[in-house]
């Protein structure tokens, strides 16, 4: 018997909040200002893996830009 994992295609702000190990209120405010990108779904917010990887991405950048000053 083959066991097949379904990854999931998008993130809830909460799920997101909870891998960067962020507070809801942050992360919304995240998804607010854009720093995070994200799709509105009817009442909802949905977030790309791709976009939360884009964003770990763009802080980390930042943070090494500081080191190196």
């Amino acid at each position: 018997m083959t066991t097949t994992v379904i990854q999931p295609k998008w993130h809830t702000t909460a799920e997101v909040a909870a891998m960067l190990k962020f507070g809801l209120s942050k992360t919304k405010m995240l998804v607010l200002t854009g720093e995070i990108r994200s799709v509105k779904v009817g009442r909802n917010r949905r977030i790309l893996p791709a976009w939360v990887d884009e964003y770990i991405e763009r802080v980390a950048t930042a943070g090494t830009e500081e080191w190196a000053a």
